[in-house]
Order: C-alpha cells, then structure tokens, then sequence
C-alpha cells in the first residue's frame, strides 16, 4: 500500500494502538501528504474481515459507528444486534453526537431511518432512545426515585394482566446507569425476583433483547460486554461482522478492553485471546488480538 507498502504487520502496529484523536491526525495527514483517501486505500489493498477490521478502525469511533448503523439499516432485514450495540446504553453526548454525525455523512435524519425500519412499540422504544433524554451521569440516585421505578415496574408488569411496555421502555432510556443498577437491586429486595427475569417472560423478540442490553450494561458493563464478545463467537460460524465490530468498540480505551477480558475469563474460565485465536486466522486473527492488548 503507497506508503506502508502493503506491510500488514505495520498497519496492525500502527492502527490498532491509537486513540480516536490519533487516528483522524493519521486519517488527515494521510490524505494531505499522500493525496490519497486512507480507507480507499485500505480497501483496495486488504480483503475480507481483515479489510473490515483495517477499516472500522481507520474510520475512528464515531464515524464507524455512523457506518454500521446505516449499514445495519439498509437492504433487507435490520441488523438489530448492530442497532442494539451503537445506540443502546450511550450518554446523551454520544447520542447527539452520533445523530450530528450520521446527518453530516449521510444527508439523512437517523430518527427517520430507524422510524422506517423499525415498528411499533419497538419503534417507539427507540425513539425514546434517540431522544438522548437519560439522567446524566453525574444526577444523584435518590431512594424515594428508585422507590417509585421499582414499584413502576411491577405495576407495569408482574403487578397487570398484560405489560405496560413502553413504562419498562421508558425508565430503562432516561435513567442512568447507576440510577438503573440501584433499581435492580430494589425490585430484587422488594419482589424477589430479578428485574432481568420479569424482562424475560414479559417481552420477546428485539424489544426483549434490546431492554436486556440496557440493564445488563448498566447493571455491569464489562461483564455485558464479554457476554456479547462470547455471542459473536459461539455456536456454528463465527458471527464476524459483530465480532469485528464489537472488538474495535471495546479497544479504543485501553484500560476498559482490560476490564472486558477480567470479565470474560472469570464468566468463561478461559482466556479472551485464546478463544479469538480458535475462531479466527492470520492477519485477521491477528488484528483482533492487537486490539485487546496482545503482543503480536
């Protein structure tokens, strides 16, 4: 590749150890010194999930992000667990950062594609969502608040013939992640029975799977995010695009991949690195395994 002569091993070195603000300098510079456009470049001379790898990184957080959910969203069917893992559990910042971000790439409002592709109560939920009204992360948990969401959630669902879907939809979108640990916690005390069982056997389909992720990640974020680095490789066929893409998320801070591996062995009693080397192979395998801090 002109100016890294298509030396893999040095665009594994060089792309996957920097922090978002590194890569749009190398991104820049690239294009100013080179003339060249960098992720072109790397698509016309890598291939496969190695190429995608190369290229979610390149783009830097926010603009991958942009990417897969326009990407999740087009030709048939949606990608729901890549809608799930862009927009579900961020702050309002990066929410409002990602729709800024989406309208200047693809001249296209994000609540108008998500409304097209989604469906009732479902779309609804997600429009909460991307109203990017949650509890800042600095709000205090409040125990006559957290009173009242617990007892809201029961008179919601375990407490009524039928579920008041879009209660439950609403207070996991607008609180924050320790406003929602405390909650769980306080159903548990109060109705003995986790508030991720009541989800369950109240919900199914996308609007289970996608309330699931918003407690699970607040309730514990990096255990949440090993559990979905194990969804995207187990069972037939390693599930590559989330694979890929969940790696890129979790790498860009490194103390946070760190947490993340912690999480995996003590759930998986094995070691991160080993179960991507099983699922994967060469460049590929070892792009991934740069990302979560291995020496390669």
């Amino acid at each position: 590749m002109k100016g890294f002569g298509t030396d893999e091993k040095a665009l594994i070195r060089i792309l996957s150890t920097k922090d978002p603000l590194q890569i749009n300098t190398i991104r820049d510079a690239y294009s100013r010194v080179q003339r060249r456009d960098l992720i072109a470049d790397l698509k016309s001379e890598t291939s496969g999930w190695f190429e995608a790898g190369l290229v979610a990184l390149a783009r830097g957080p926010l603009l991958n992000d942009v990417h897969l959910l326009r990407e999740a969203m087009s030709g048939l069917g949606t990608k729901e667990k890549a809608l799930n893992d862009v927009l579900l559990g961020r702050t309002n910042a990066d929410m409002n950062a990602i729709k800024g971000e989406y309208q200047r790439v693809f001249h296209r409002r994000l609540e108008d594609d998500v409304r097209g592709d989604l469906s009732m109560k479902t779309e609804r939920h997600f429009m909460i969502v991307l109203g990017a009204q949650r509890a800042e992360e600095s709000a205090p948990v409040v125990k006559a608040d957290i009173d009242r969401d617990a007892n809201d959630l029961y008179s919601a669902t375990e407490g009524k013939i039928g579920t008041d879907e879009m209660k439950v939809c609403s207070i996991l979108s607008t609180r924050n992640d320790s406003q929602i640990r405390a909650i769980a916690y306080e159903y548990q005390q109060k109705f003995a029975r986790s508030l991720e069982d009541v989800i369950r056997r109240e919900f199914s389909g996308h609007m289970e799977d996608a309330l699931l992720f918003q407690l699970r990640s607040a309730v514990d974020k990096y255990m949440h995010q090993a559990t979905l680095l194990e969804d995207a490789m187990a069972g037939a066929g390693t599930k590559d695009y989330l694979l890929v893409s969940r790696v890129v998320r979790y790498h860009w801070d490194r103390n946070h991949i760190a947490n993340v591996r912690g999480a995996y062995e003590k759930r998986y009693h094995r070691n991160l690195a080993s179960r991507i080397k099983g699922e994967t192979s060469g460049d590929y395998e070892r792009l991934l395994l740069a990302c979560i801090g291995e020496r390669v």
